[in-house]
């Protein structure tokens, strides 16, 4: 396929902005309003912050326990699947650390040592 000159490109984006705009002018006139997607929730009024070492204590607890209550904990499938999953990753290296561990030991016996 032979390359495009100048022109041909300047009068493809032309008509692809052309296009556009006619496309543009269509959506406008006929396009529905729309509500987001997601609603945003209603925020809720912050405690007055409360002087003092114990107060700032107080905030931090309240709020770590406010978010604590937004995490989505995970159910008792999902952990034993992830202790599983850690079990047998701990075990694999654990067989890979003493094999490296007796090869290397057995050439430092045999090859340096000696």
């Amino acid at each position: 396929m032979a390359r495009q000159t100048r022109s041909e490109r300047r009068a493809r984006r032309a008509a692809q902005a052309e296009s556009q705009a006619a496309a543009v002018d269509r959506t406008t006139r006929t396009r529905p309003q729309f509500r987001p997607a997601v609603e945003q929730p209603a925020r809720t009024p912050e405690p007055a912050r409360k002087a003092g070492f114990f107060g700032r204590v107080r905030n931090f607890v309240g709020e770590s326990w406010a978010e604590l209550n937004k995490v989505e904990w995970p159910g008792r499938p999902q952990i034993i699947q992830g202790t599983v999953v850690v079990l047998v990753a701990c075990l694999i290296v654990g067989v890979f650390l003493f094999t490296a561990d007796e090869v290397f030991k057995r050439l430092v016996q045999h090859v340096l040592l000696r």
